[in-house]
């Protein structure tokens, strides 16, 4: 009897152990295995740095300073009424062009309000000095919805005549395609989101229909804007003042702003300073001149 409960207890003793070392054995083959899954779901994030989705690979903004954008390009405006770019160019005013979409839900509404803020601090007037286009990019825009665009931010500017030279538009694709890529502007519709992806910016044209300044992000320094306004005019817009600040400053295509230009500044004050002291001269040279006894004049 004790040989035989000795053996049930070795045996009951070796399928335990031999439960517990595949238990064991199951559990490190899971433990080794999971820093490979957590490699696979959790992946190094600064292995992504740098790397854009495919998808705002077709996205951007290319410079295309001095090129002409199509006249002939018909689009609908905020009424219904079809319309060609033409009718809004040659009127010795430049051209503020916005691209955006009407529904989309954020980023083209900072545009259109950046634009707004920056265009109610400028002394000139929308319709009088210079026109805005706010095209869509989106062909399955309606008029309609242009209506309300138009009707808001025409309101919120405020100022007489703005509803006849702030133009809200809509199109089909190829028109839209042909005008975005005149001036360089690259979107994209992502099926997932139901949204276009695209870079925000607007553009300043010649009163000729030429792509002349870009700003980029969305807020656009009034300052920067009227410059931008007056250089595409060619001088017909503005004030000598603005003249003289053009001299001052330089328009940077990479960064979309105007910055100090040095050299200029430095012959403007060099000049200052030899008229300063010519004019210390003559003065100088008169007050002696009467201060002489008469007859050793």
């Amino acid at each position: 009897m004790e040989i035989q409960e000795m053996a049930r207890i070795i045996f009951r003793s070796r399928l335990f152990s031999a439960r517990t070392w595949l238990a064991c054995a199951a559990i490190s083959a899971a433990l080794l295995a999971l820093p490979a899954v957590c490699a696979a779901q959790f992946s190094d994030p600064t292995q992504n740095i740098g790397v854009r989705p495919e998808l705002l690979k077709e996205v951007g903004i290319d410079q295309k300073l001095n090129n002409q954008v199509p006249l002939d390009l018909t689009f609908r405006d905020e009424t219904g009424k079809t319309v060609r770019l033409r009718q809004y160019f040659g009127q010795n005013k430049p051209v503020i062009l916005s691209l955006v979409y009407y529904n989309c839900p954020m980023l083209c509404t900072q545009v259109l309000n950046g634009m707004l803020n920056s265009l109610k601090l400028q002394t000139m007037d929308v319709g009088k000095q210079f026109e805005v286009l706010t095209v869509s990019i989106d062909p399955s825009e309606k008029p309609k919805l242009a209506a309300l665009k138009h009707e808001l931010y025409t309101g919120i500017y405020g100022r007489p005549g703005a509803a006849d030279g702030w133009h809200f538009l809509t199109g089909d694709e190829p028109q839209i395609k042909a005008l975005a890529n005149s001036v360089g502007f690259r979107y994209a519709y992502d099926d997932q989101s139901k949204q276009f992806a695209h870079a925000s910016g607007i553009m300043v044209l010649t009163p000729e229909g030429k792509v002349s300044r870009y700003f980029y992000g969305i807020l656009y320094p009034s300052r920067d804007l009227r410059l931008g306004l007056v250089e595409a005019s060619e001088g017909r817009i503005g004030t000598p003042v603005d003249e003289l600040l053009l001299f001052c400053y330089h328009y940077d295509p990479h960064t979309g702003k105007y910055g100090v230009l040095i050299t200029r500044i430095l012959k403007v004050a060099g000049a200052f300073t030899i008229l300063v002291i010519g004019l210390g001269i003559f003065f100088l040279a008169r007050s002696e001149h009467y201060a002489l006894p008469a007859g050793k004049a």
